[in-house]
């Protein structure tokens, strides 16, 4: 029972890291010690364990898929994406830039224990570094498409948000921003949900179905490649979460636009970030998001304490 909460906390973690653009859940499965676990329990599911299951071995099927572990997972972001995705509409309308803050300390401070994984550098290693700060940090200067509701592109949605939920360093939440459906998913409607609003399903459940195939295919992939490549591997993870910083960075505005849907509401959503600066030491406000750097910081290393990564 003990394992299963603690399971359920680090769920919530990378649950909390997916609601926010440019942090990857990823990352923090891998540093919460659980990440190749995750993956191999996702793989698992196949054609055996379906057969398991029709002939209602149970207890066979739960041992091989791992199934209690992967129930906590889960439950941990279920309750993450509920509850948080109501505190953090709230915090990007009011305070944006503490938000910002708190998971650039978070990301910044996950780099060195990335590059710990890696037990070699090659001329690979550091050339997979660098595609991967370029390409990550390229992502920020992108312009994000305009929301759509279509049933298929809510799948296509949740194929990619979800595939990039669990590669470190690449974040869920910002593919949705850039596909341009990240507020009408992860803020509008994970909030109807948790006002008890169920026509949420509408636009929840594609995206759902999505990323349920995305993962379960991906997961096989990226098992393999670590299996076989980890320092490859991890040098390129390492490379997008530096690059990903960019996304992050604080002291920066977002561009916004209004645009009516078909019923006639109208909406705002981000179409990128524009007046990149550093952060202005004689104003007080600046200092308190400077504080929420730190706090970022202390947290990952709490999560590292948490997840036994010293030792």
């Amino acid at each position: 029972m003990i394992s299963f909460i603690l399971n359920t906390v680090k769920g919530f973690t990378i649950g909390a890291a997916n609601v926010v653009p440019g942090v990857s859940g990823g990352t923090m499965a891998y540093l919460l010690g659980i990440y190749e676990r995750l993956l191999n329990a996702i793989k698992s599911f196949n054609a055996q364990s379906i057969k398991l299951l029709l002939k209602f071995q149970i207890k066979e099927f739960v041992k091989k898929t791992d199934l209690i572990f992967l129930l906590s997972i889960f439950l941990g972001v279920g309750i993450s994406f509920i509850t948080l995705a109501k505190l953090l509409k709230w915090g990007f309308e009011n305070h944006p830039i503490n938000v910002w803050s708190i998971f650039f300390g978070l990301i910044l401070a996950s780099i060195p224990s990335l590059i710990k994984g890696v037990k070699q550098w090659t001329t690979g290693c550091y050339a997979l570094a660098v595609i991967g700060l370029l390409s990550a940090g390229s992502m920020a200067f992108l312009t994000p498409a305009s929301e759509n509701e279509n049933f298929f592109y809510l799948l296509i949605c949740g194929v990619v948000a979800a595939a990039s939920m669990i590669i470190p360093g690449l974040s869920g939440s910002f593919v949705l921003l850039l596909l341009g459906n990240y507020k009408l998913i992860m803020l509008d409607s994970v909030s109807a949900l948790a006002d008890g609003d169920l026509s949420a399903f509408k636009i929840l459940l594609p995206v759902m179905l999505g990323g349920a195939g995305g993962v379960v295919i991906l997961a096989k992939l990226l098992s393999w490649l670590f299996k076989k490549y980890n320092n490859l591997a991890l040098s390129l993870i390492g490379g997008f979460v530096a690059g990903s910083l960019s996304v992050i960075w604080p002291w920066k505005d977002a561009v916004t636009e209004t645009f009516t849907k078909a019923d006639g509401e109208v909406k705002e959503k981000i179409i990128g970030f524009d007046n990149w600066r550093l952060p202005d030491l004689t104003g007080t406000a600046d200092w308190i998001a400077i504080a929420f750097c730190a706090l970022g910081v202390l947290l990952l290393f709490l999560t590292e304490r948490l997840a036994g990564a010293k030792k």
